[in-house]
C-alpha cells in the first residue's frame, strides 16, 4: 500500500504538468505576437531562439557553462535556505526578538542586488564568491520573513491540544508546526530560487566571472539577440529543472495532509 500511495503521488505530481505546459505555451504564444509585430532583430522568433539553445547544448562547453552558472546558484540558495529558515525558525518563537530583527530585514531587503554586487567585487573580487555572497545577501531576508511568519501565526490551540495528549516538544514541532510554517516557508523558497538565479546571472555578467552571465556579455558585445535569449532560456529551463526536481517534490512530501482535506476529483 505504501508503495502504490508513493506511484499515485508521484503520477498526480507529474499529471499535474500539463497545466505548466499550458501556461508556457501562451507565453510562447505572445512571445510570437510580439516576434510578428516588432521583428527578429528586436525580438527572434520562439522556435529560433530554442534552436539556437539546442544548437548552443550540442557543444560540451555550453554545458560547463551552464552548470557553473546553476553550481554557484545553487550553492547560494542552499546557504540562504539554511541560516533563513534556521534564523527565522529561532526569532520566531520570540516576539522581543521579532521587534529588533525588523527593522534590519528591512535595510537589507531595500537594497539593491547590483549594490551587493559592487561590493562583493570589491571584498572578492572576481571569483565564485561574489556570486554566492550576492545571491545569499539578496535571498536570505524573503525566506527569513516568511519563516518568522509562519511560526508567529501558529495556532497555538492546537499546541496545547497535542501537549494535553502527551505528544513532545519535536512531536509537536513536526506534526503540527512545521505543517503550518511550510506553507509560508516553501513560497519564499520557490521566489528565493528564482531571485538566486537572476542575481546569480547578473552578477557574473558585472563581476566577469563566466558563466551564463559571461555569455550574456559576449552576446550582447556581438549584437547577438538570439544568442542572449537562448542564454535566457537555458538559465530558465535550469532554474525548473531544479524547482521541480527538488523543491516541490519536498513541499509536495511535507504537505501531504492537504490530500486528506481535498474532496475527491478536486484538482488544486
Amino acid at each position: 500500500m505504501y508503495v502504490l500511495d508513493r506511484l499515485g503521488r508521484i503520477g498526480r505530481f507529474v499529471w499535474s504538468g500539463w497545466a505548466g505546459l499550458a501556461g508556457l505555451s501562451l507565453f510562447a504564444a505572445i512571445w510570437q505576437a510580439g516576434h510578428e509585430h516588432y521583428g527578429s532583430f528586436i525580438l527572434p522568433a520562439p522556435l529560433e531562439t530554442l534552436r539556437t539553445a539546442l544548437d548552443q547544448l550540442a557543444d560540451p562547453l555550453s554545458w560547463e557553462v551552464a552548470g557553473i552558472t546553476v553550481l554557484r546558484a545553487v550553492e547560494g540558495f542552499g546557504l540562504s535556505a539554511l541560516v533563513g529558515a534556521i534564523g527565522g525558525l529561532l526569532v520566531g518563537y520570540s516576539p522581543a526578538a521579532i521587534r529588533l530583527t525588523r527593522p534590519v530585514v528591512t535595510v537589507l531587503l531595500g537594497v539593491p542586488p547590483i549594490a551587493w554586487i559592487v561590493l562583493a567585487m570589491i571584498w572578492f573580487g572576481s571569483t565564485d564568491g561574489t556570486i554566492v555572497t550576492t545571491v545569499v545577501v539578496a535571498t536570505v531576508p524573503l525566506i527569513f520573513v516568511a519563516a518568522v511568519e509562519g511560526v508567529a501565526t501558529r495556532d497555538r490551540g492546537l499546541d496545547d491540544m497535542a501537549r494535553a495528549f502527551g505528544a513532545g516538544p519535536v512531536a509537536r514541532f513536526w506534526s503540527l508546526g512545521m505543517r503550518h510554517i511550510a506553507a509560508y516557508l516553501f513560497p519564499s523558497l520557490t521566489v528565493g530560487l528564482g531571485t538566486a538565479f537572476k542575481v546569480a546571472v547578473m552578477a557574473e555578467l558585472l563581476a566577469n566571472t563566466g558563466g551564463i552571465g559571461g555569455a550574456l556579455a559576449m552576446a550582447r558585445t556581438n549584437l547577438d539577440v538570439p544568442q542572449a535569449l537562448a542564454w535566457v532560456l537555458i538559465a530558465v529551463a535550469a532554474l525548473i529543472c531544479v524547482e521541480y526536481g527538488f523543491v516541490q517534490p519536498v513541499r509536495a512530501e511535507l504537505e501531504r495532509w492537504r490530500d486528506a482535506a481535498r474532496p475527491w476529483g478536486v484538482k488544486r
